[in-house]
């Protein structure tokens, strides 16, 4: 039996009669419309051909979700209409029809066949107010769509023709419903309602909102409009212009630009394949209009090339005396770093004077291996001030791409030269001091490896061609000194490691430091705190006590900072008091800095059990670090804590396995390991620790655990250890026995073959620290336990 839905004021004619439906993915079939509708999935191309062949009625009804693709009569909506299938045309798998709506009806009853869906329905009459409200009503609404179809709202044939003919109310709202730009479900609700007027409101209200649209769009489009004509009309003018002034022989001026930039070529003297390239694109410049896009890069371009220096050199005159002068005026220590930088400097007297094979013979580049602070970058500025010539400096830390070196090729938006070519325009000579630092923090990503681009700027074999992609022509970096700087050398390439000659610097020690804050840090600090030694005080032996209680680094960065506080909290107290003379005191330094923060010694205070001091080498220095082993019943364990890298794990086991090997000697049980458990952990569990050197100083820290003998608090050892008990050389002995020495060890165990490298430890260090060379690990125990 039928299911009848009935509405208020409504008179439903019910039909028993089953009608296909074809279900609507997207938008509302209304009556009183005419369209042609294309079909594709089978049971919609079975419903209408079926239509077709009996009576041609069929019933239209909306999907709830498009996104369903086989939809049941749960998926539907329950008012649709009922149309007629007036003409069928058949494709492979679809078939377009032209369809007209006639009727409203609701869903009584979903009827499921083998091919299609089908439904018993009920009419449902329009409810029509005969008014002249009503008449008034759809007059508006028949003229606001005129006015929406001439600002360019698109309408179907159909809809368009029957307007025009005149229709009534209620065929007017259904016709100009399917025309609007809404979606399924706000069609949905206009096809439910049955009152004519409601509907022609509701209509209306939609329509006014799309006609706002269309007016901005219309104002939009107009706007343009007028702008395109105007630029046309501009450019046919000043195209007449052009050719009135030709014909009176005035276009010479036309052009400035152009003519400025040949100015500046005659006046640079370029090489021959520049000077020709420069001009053909200057031509090139004279023949674009103004407003084309290319001409700014044109310019930029030239400008670029013709700011480059090409011929422009400093004198290369070289006085070796004047230049060490200015070396040890400016940098205090770093006696080998001076030697080196010397040696450099005179080879380059010897080739300038060598006027045949000046070309043959290039320099080689320098590099700067450090740790931060110790004068890497103001030593490059002072060689560019002992020869007298310019000092450009990039910094190239973090940069991944490639194009910051090389440049970017004009094609693209925003294209600029490289860091090399920017720097040669900043020097504007050919031969200056070039500092690339922090060369070791280059990285690479999908844009390329900048490292690869800078192989061809520092080899001197082929930096004579060195080519940008901005500037796009060999340009000549033969006469450039490049100084490159980095705090380590395993993150730079081998292959451009290779064209590079590494020159170190080691850290300062405590008395390096007192002379370089006494004489260049103190007046630097003044001057930047705007005073002067007349109205500052200190005592040279509070250098020494900041040096040691405040600082703790290879460098003077941090002394200089801490200096510069004093100053500044020294002016503020001060302020009040211009003319009052400043004296820094010992009190005065503890309020302004704080406390104490390092001690004299961070060596250990007595002798102990289970604890032995090694050094360390990092990137910013030496350090001292401490081996504590720790022995509890158990059942053979070993643990190693500490965050210890893997070769410093192996370290720990080879110790451990020496030790065993070596129970007899050290009077120890056989199987003395089978009942305990050995923590091996070493301080400072945040900070990650590797590296082979500590093999000696763990083993020491065991057998002092196992055999109960303390170990000597003032002596510190570095060296690798074997299985066997041999001590193996390692590398960074300057760093950590100046660290050592800071820390005020008084006896350092070294390996026999680092005995060569005690030649250039510092003086001071030598002098108050014994080095104890040894080959194998019973003199490493014989120095350092406790007789």
């Amino acid at each position: 039996m039928a299911i009848l839905i009935k509405r208020p004021g409504s008179i439903i004619v019910s039909h028993t009669k089953q009608y296909p439906v074809v279900a609507i993915r997207e938008g509302v079939i209304f009556p009183n419309t005419e369209s042609i509708l294309t079909f594709g999935r089978k049971r919609s191309v079975a419903a209408v051909n079926a239509a077709f062949k009996n009576d041609r009625k069929i019933i239209f009804v909306s999907q709830k979700s498009s996104r369903i693709n086989d939809p049941l009569g749960i998926d539907l909506y329950l008012v649709g209409t009922l149309g007629e299938v007036q003409q069928t045309l058949q494709g492979n798998e679809d078939v377009n029809a032209l369809v007209r709506g006639t009727k409203r009806v609701t869903i009584s009853k979903w009827v499921e066949t083998e091919e299609y869906l089908a439904a018993e329905i009920s009419e449902i009459p329009d409810v029509i107010e005969e008014s002249e409200e009503m008449v008034a009503l759809s007059r508006l609404l028949a003229s606001e769509f005129r006015k929406a179809v001439n600002l360019g709202k698109p309408v179907e044939y159909f809809t368009m023709m029957r307007l025009m003919a005149g229709q009534g109310p209620a065929e007017l709202s259904d016709q100009i419903a399917s025309s609007l730009d809404i979606s399924t479900k706000e069609k949905q609700v206009i096809l439910e309602m049955t009152d004519v007027k409601a509907r022609l409101v509701a209509v209306r209200k939609f329509l006014a909102h799309e006609l706002k649209i269309l007016e901005i769009e219309h104002n939009i489009t107009t706007k343009t409009r007028e702008k395109m004509d105007k630029s046309m009309r501009d450019a046919v003018l000043r195209e007449r212009m052009k050719t009135i002034q030709k014909e009176l022989g005035e276009d010479e001026d036309l052009d400035s630009e152009s003519q400025e930039l040949l100015k500046k070529l005659t006046e640079k003297k370029l090489p021959e394949y520049a000077e020709k390239r420069v001009k053909k694109e200057i031509e090139k410049l004279k023949k674009l209009h103004i407003h084309n896009p290319e001409r700014g890069y044109l310019t930029s371009w030239a400008e670029t090339v013709l700011d480059l220096p090409w011929s422009e050199r400093t004198p290369n005159d070289v006085e070796i005396k004047n230049a060490e002068k200015i070396l040890d005026t400016e940098h205090y220590g770093l006696a080998e770093v001076k030697d080196r930088i010397l040696e450099y400097m005179s080879v380059m007297k010897l080739k300038n004077k060598d006027k045949k094979n000046k070309k043959e013979i290039t320099p080689t580049i320098l590099c700067f291996v450090g740790p931060p602070g110790v004068g890497k970058t103001s030593i490059g500025k002072s060689i560019a001030h002992a020869l007298g010539r310019k000092f450009v400096k990039v910094s190239l830390g973090g940069i991944r791409d490639e194009a910051e070196i090389r440049g970017h090729r004009r094609t693209y938006v925003g294209a600029m030269p490289g860091r090399i070519m920017q720097g040669m325009k900043n020097a504007g000579t050919l031969n200056p001091v070039f500092m690339l630092d922090e060369i070791d923090k280059v990285g690479a990503d999908f844009r390329g490896d900048p490292s690869a681009a800078l192989l061809e700027a520092l080899d001197p074999e082929q930096n004579s061609v060195f080519e940008d992609h901005y500037i796009d022509m060999a340009y000549d970096l033969s006469e450039v000194i490049f100084i490159t700087t980095a705090n380590i050398l395993d993150t730079i390439p081998l292959a451009l490691r290779d064209r590079l000659e590494v020159i170190r610097f080691s850290g300062y020690t405590p008395e390096e430091k007192f002379r370089i804050a006494g004489s260049f840090l103190w007046k630097k600090v003044l001057e930047a705190n705007g005073l002067s030694p007349e109205k500052v005080s200190i005592s040279p032996a509070l250098f020494r006590h900041i040096i040691s209680s405040y600082t703790r680094e290879a460098g003077v960065r941090n002394l200089e900072r801490e200096l510069s506080k004093i100053l500044r909290k020294a002016a503020r107290d001060n302020a009040d008091k211009p003319d009052n003379k400043i004296v820094i005191t010992k009190n005065l330094v503890e309020k302004y800095l704080g406390p104490i923060v390092f001690s004299e010694t961070l060596s250990e205070e007595r002798d102990d059990v289970g604890m032995a001091t090694g050094l360390a080498w990092t990137q910013v220095g030496g350090d001292i670090l401490f081996i504590e082993v720790s022995i509890v019943p158990g059942k053979g364990t070993l643990t190693l804590t500490g965050q210890l890298g893997e070769v410093m794990k192996e370290s720990c086991q080879a110790a451990f396995s020496y030790v065993r090997s070596k129970w007899q000697d050290l009077g120890l049980e056989k199987d003395f390991h089978k009942d305990i458990d050995v923590h091996i952990h070493v301080p400072e569990g945040a900070v990650p620790k590797d590296g082979p050197s500590a093999g000696i100083t763990i083993t020491t820290a065991l057998v002092s655990a196992l055999t109960g003998k303390a170990t000597r608090k003032d002596t510190a050892m570095t060296g690798e250890v074997t299985l066997r008990g041999r001590v193996l050389e390692i590398g960074g002995l300057k760093e950590k026995a100046i660290a050592g020495y800071m820390s005020g060890l008084k006896r350092i165990i070294i390996p026999e073959k680092n005995k060569r490298n005690l030649d250039k430890m510092p003086d001071e260090v030598k002098k108050n620290v014994k080095f104890f060379p040894v080959k194998h690990m019973d003199d490493v125990l014989r120095l350092a336990m406790v007789s």
